[in-house]
């Protein structure tokens, strides 16, 4: 019969899991949220340089 406790105590984490945990927290994901807020400050930046333009002669 298989002992859990003596299974439990051999256990140790693969390192292949923990390399992917660093790499997944270590990396600047861009997702939707901050691709929208650089087109509205894209389009803001766009906006704003056309009003000027129309402002002066």
């Amino acid at each position: 019969m298989i002992n859990f406790e003596e299974e439990l105590k051999k256990f140790h984490p693969s390192l292949e899991v923990e390399d992917v945990e660093d790499a997944i927290y270590h990396q600047d994901l861009t997702d939707m949220a901050d691709l929208l807020v650089k087109t509205i400050h894209a389009s803001e930046g766009s906006a704003l340089k056309y009003e000027e333009d129309q402002i002066r002669p």
